[in-house]
């Protein structure tokens, strides 16, 4: 996705260069990239001069989007999951167990910081940590 958001607006962008700039196995990439495309996040174009492009500006992409298409819910437990909830089945007092009282923060934190952070700004950051003019840390 940060080679589609950086090279927006120039066209498609071939598979093969994608794998390439990212070192992924190419088979594994068209899986991701075809479920991305069938969410409406990429689109793409058959041919020659085809590919790979994003179907919005990447300030209109956030990584939460991103992440939820390709890994799944944001959530480390079913039982905090917004959108794949689940109780555990080992769980006696889902109410007041502390481990899910817990990954209920992390899973509210980590959905908050993806769901505020666009392609555009991976981008921002990315290029500021490159030039030496910003940290890794993240505000919460």
């Amino acid at each position: 996705m940060m080679v589609l958001a950086t090279r927006y607006g120039e066209g498609p962008v071939l598979i093969s260069e994608i794998a390439a700039a990212e070192r992924l196995p190419r088979k594994f990439l068209e899986l991701i990239l075809l479920e991305l495309k069938n969410h409406g996040v990429l689109q793409s174009k058959r041919a020659r001069g085809g590919g790979y492009s994003l179907a919005r500006p990447p300030d209109m992409i956030s990584v939460a989007q991103v992440v939820r298409i390709a890994d799944g819910p944001i959530a480390l437990l079913p039982c905090v999951s917004r959108m794949a909830y689940h109780r555990c089945d080992e769980c006696l007092d889902e109410r007041s167990c502390g481990i899910r009282l817990v990954m209920k923060d992390v899973r509210e934190a980590t959905a908050r910081i993806l769901e505020s952070t666009t392609l555009a700004d991976m981008i921002r950051r990315s290029e500021a940590v490159k030039a030496g003019k910003d940290t890794l840390s993240f505000a919460i």
